[in-house]
Formats: C-alpha cells, sequence, structure tokens
C-alpha cells in the first residue's frame, strides 16, 4: 500500500490573493483547498472560443448581460465547497460585484481537450450545477463539430449536437448553427 501524497490545505482568500495578483501568465483553478494548473489552450480551442464569445457578444449587446471569456472566473462556495474556475465562456445577467470572479453566471461553456474533458464532463458539471443562477452548461469539442447541453429545466439530461444541426441557448435565446460555429473545422 501506498502513503497519500502530502496535502497542503490553501484557503480561499490566500487563493484569490495569489491568483489575482499573479504576474506570470499560468493560471491555477481552486477546489476544495488545492490548486491545479490549466492546462494550454490550442489553435482550435481558441478559434471556437473566439467564434462563442462573439456571437455572443454581439447578440447580447444593449441587454443586462455581459460575456466573459477565459480570463474571469466562476466562484462556488456552499457550506461544505469552495471552487474557482475558469471557464471558456460564461454569461452573467445579473450585477457581480467582485473584480475577479462571477458568482451567478446563467450560462457555461467549456471546449473539451484530451486533458480536461473528465473533469469537465464530470468534476465541473457537478460543481456548476450548484449555482442557483446556471441555467445551461455547454461542452463543445473541439476535435470534431459535436455540443454537449446539459440544462437544469431537463435535470441536467445531455442533449447532442452535430454538424448540420443547430441549437439555441435558452438561457440567453441564441441559436447557433453547428457548421458556422465550426467554420474552421469543416469543408
Amino acid at each position: 500500500m501506498s502513503a497519500l501524497p502530502n496535502f497542503t490545505y490553501l484557503s480561499p482568500e490566500a487563493y484569490l490573493l495569489g491568483e489575482n495578483d499573479r504576474t506570470d501568465a499560468v493560471k491555477y483553478e481552486y477546489v476544495n483547498g488545492q490548486v491545479y494548473a490549466m492546462a494550454d489552450a490550442s489553435r482550435n480551442h481558441n478559434r471556437l472560443a473566439r467564434n462563442l464569445t462573439t456571437r455572443l457578444d454581439i447578440h447580447l449587446r444593449g441587454s443586462r448581460c455581459e460575456v466573459f471569456q477565459g480570463d474571469m472566473k466562476v466562484g462556488i462556495q456552499t457550506a461544505s465547497e469552495q471552487h474557482f474556475y475558469y471557464p471558456d465562456v460564461q454569461v452573467s445577467c445579473v450585477e457581480e460585484n467582485n473584480r475577479y470572479f462571477n458568482t451567478a453566471p446563467c450560462l457555461i461553456i467549456e471546449v473539451l481537450s484530451e486533458s480536461t474533458a473528465r473533469v469537465d464532463r464530470y468534476e465541473k458539471l457537478v460543481a456548476y450545477r450548484l449555482l442557483d443562477s446556471l441555467q445551461e452548461y455547454v461542452l463543445c469539442s473541439q476535435e470534431t463539430a459535436h455540443v454537449e447541453i446539459y440544462r437544469q429545466r431537463t435535470g441536467w439530461k445531455a442533449e447532442y449536437f452535430v454538424a448540420g444541426q443547430s441549437f439555441t441557448l435558452e438561457s440567453v435565446d441564441l441559436t447557433v448553427g453547428m457548421d458556422e460555429l465550426y467554420e474552421f473545422l469543416l469543408p
């Protein structure tokens, strides 16, 4: 039997103090006292996040909703849980007071990679569902035209979309064509 690795607890306050004042380009996510470095994003990851952010930004212009990409954290706190994640794209339609993280997004989008798919699909889905404000959680493959949407109104059951289809982000009333979203992958 092997020994458990040493675990040093980091308080949420210490994490935020260090993370918000970072001068290097490395970002860390926080899960109940532990921090995890984020993986670098690929070219396709950036293309997909940019396409989603652009469409959302244009659609929501003039509304009370605001789009954030990549550098804005989402903070989740319950009696027993404390998380800070950096979703690829998020939308908040309420006034958020913290300069470095949102606590009430209605839409969160993650772009999947080999190294993050398991965490995005399971750990983050469970954590994000703790947010009363969250209406939709969207997972987008960066390798193929494939989108999964989990909605609060359906009990967080997955809906799947592929090339040639379109889907509606109900939380912001935006319909997105898969072929347009994945134009960089499709012939």
